[in-house]
């Protein structure tokens, strides 16, 4: 989980941050020279290296298929195109990309060779570059590939866009219809969910509030968050592509909830997360009795995919764990109870393989967390999903656990410092998606290299400014404060990089919550509800005489 090794320098990372800011297309007469550019031909006009490409129906960024490719071995799954191109031309090159680590370039440009690429995201993102032709060049590759050893990328809806080379391409699209059915699936009290039917040549949805934009998606369903209680909305929806922006379709009305204050389930105002490790690493092994008093919530690390999609389960590792048994365990949850505390399952870690994609697999994971609930006293999930995450079925999982759990249901979330640097992503997604039910976002600032704060500078780990100024992101993203949380190693052996002293954390703490102990960033306001902090792991933190919690704890308790 939380001490997953980085291989790309971070500067790369940083740099990267800065690059897809914002990309347009070429002038108004270029046209796209990539054929069969969204896959809906299948790999047409496409070769993948090792049989390493196919299509598939989902995740599509536009239309109705998607290239998936797979690194295996010694190959990086290279997928290529030949496109004719006019000498001395310039083209803007493009695809729409998710999954593992993606590289999309060009060669035999005639000139310099271009290339760009992203770490893993966990929802679609735009690559794009640009070229110049030689005085003789009429052809040029367009390649995408992941890289070794990582998770499949899937790619979409390429581009090519320059004068035309005279080798066909894809038809120029057209502004795409109105959307119809646009329906209210579910409300809360701060939100709204809507679906409607898709839209033939479609890319992409506008969402609509009182006849503003509030969002974009890919498919033909949103959730519009931050909704007053018991309040009447209007929603419309437009389809775009290309070409253009629909008109918006009939509007419908949707009126949330009362307020229900869900989320905390009688937690403190401030409050220290622990994951207890479920397996013997060379930290000190412990009972969950043995975690310290000053943790609030406590995530057992971790449940296990099953054969069946979505789904999970739990094992103690009695062996493992000096022959702690099942009774015990649950006794000792109870006991946690009696304290005041919380435990929850984390799904996911370092290793983890659990995907949520579908309808069927959200509803399969929803039904065995609730099971494991059921089964262990467990007040809730943690999501701690290291290998992408669909904001999409995600949000419908935990919204049906919402549904079987109630009101004092715990939801925790552990994403990487890179799934928090945009609220296009699909964890900060999920998050926002959520948020009426959400109980807390402890990023994971450690084993990340350097970021990009709030201020749109690059922050290096291993700093207050780093804790606070990547922190910022959430606070002004969307979340409130009540659902930000710091997460850090509890020592130097919790993490491959990033460990911080626990007098960092604190300080951190208090330039958040009260405008002191700042290094070089200072926010522009104070948030005294931050929810307060988490650690990897308990264990480790008992392997240092819990030199983490004794410090951590009493101070984000005595916060504001």
């Amino acid at each position: 989980m939380l001490r997953r090794r980085r291989t790309l320098a971070a500067t790369a990372v940083a740099a990267l941050a800065l690059t897809f800011l914002g990309t347009g297309h070429a002038a108004a007469a270029d046209v796209n020279n990539a054929r069969n550019a969204g896959f809906e031909s299948g790999l047409a006009d496409w070769t993948c290296s090792a049989g390493s490409g196919t299509t598939v129906p989902s995740p599509a960024h536009g239309g109705a298929a998607a290239l998936k490719a797979t690194p295996a071995g010694q190959d990086n799954a290279r997928c290529t195109q030949t496109v004719a191109v006019k000498p001395n031309s310039t083209y803007t090159l493009g695809a729409w990309v998710q999954g593992g680590y993606t590289y999309l370039g060009a060669t035999g440009t005639g000139t310099t060779d271009v290339s760009t690429w992203t770490p893993d995201s966990p929802g679609w993102k735009q690559l794009s570059t640009t070229f110049t032709t030689g005085a003789s060049t009429t052809s040029v590759t367009v390649y995408l590939h992941g890289w070794y050893g990582q998770a499949a990328y899937y790619a979409d809806d390429v581009s090519v866009y320059g004068p035309d080379g005279g080798g066909g391409g894809d038809p120029s699209p057209t502004v795409p219809a109105a959307p119809t059915g646009l329906t209210v699936s579910s409300t809360t009290s701060s939100s709204a969910s809507l679906s409607w039917n898709a839209v033939s040549g479609a890319t992409g949805y506008n969402v609509y509030q009182g006849g503003m934009k509030v969002s974009g998606v890919t498919g033909a369903s949103a959730t519009v968050t931050g909704l007053s209680p018991s309040t009447s909305y209007s929603f419309q929806v437009t389809a775009t592509n290309a070409a253009g922006e629909s008109p918006k379709s009939a509007p419908v009305t949707a009126t949330t909830a009362p307020s229900s204050g869900g989320g905390t389930g009688g937690l403190p105002k401030h409050a220290v997360t622990g994951y207890w490790q479920n397996f013997d690493n060379g930290a000190t092994v412990q009972r969950l009795s043995d975690v310290p008093s000053q943790y609030d919530i406590i995530a057992v690390a971790f449940a296990d995919a099953t054969s069946t999609p979505g789904a999970v389960s739990f094992n103690l590792d009695s062996s493992g764990l000096g022959g702690y048994t099942v009774d015990r365990f649950k006794a000792d949850i109870a006991a946690k109870h009696a304290a005041g505390k919380k435990v929850v399952i984390s799904v996911g870690g370092q290793n983890g393989t659990v995907s949520v994609s579908d309808a069927t697999s959200a509803a399969n994971f929803a039904n065995s967390v609730y099971s494991l609930m059921q089964t262990y006293g467990f007040d809730g999930v943690d999501i701690d999903l290291e290998n992408g995450i669909n904001a999409t079925y995600m949000t419908q999982a935990l919204r049906s656990l919402s549904a079987k759990a109630g009101s004092s249901l715990i939801i925790t979330m552990a994403p990487q410092t890179i799934d928090m640097q945009s609220t296009s992503y699909g964890y900060f997604q999920t998050a926002l998606n959520i948020k009426d039910i959400l109980t807390v976002v402890n990023t994971q600032y450690y084993n990340s290299g350097s970021m990009l704060g709030c201020d749109g500078k690059v922050y290096s780990q291993g700093s207050v400014d780093f804790l606070t100024a990547l922190a910022c992101i959430q606070l002004q993203g969307g979340l409130s404060p009540s659902q930000v949380g710091l997460g850090v190693p509890a020592s130097a052996s919790g993490a491959g990089s990033g460990y911080v002293s626990p007098t960092v954390v604190n300080n951190a703490l208090d330039c958040l919550a009260k405008g002191t102990g700042c290094g070089s960033f200072k926010p522009s306001k104070t948030y005294p509800d931050l929810r307060g902090a988490m650690t990897w792991s308990t264990n480790w933190d008992a392997a240092s005489g819990n030199a983490w919690s004794n410090t951590v704890g009493p101070h984000v308790h005595a916060l504001p």
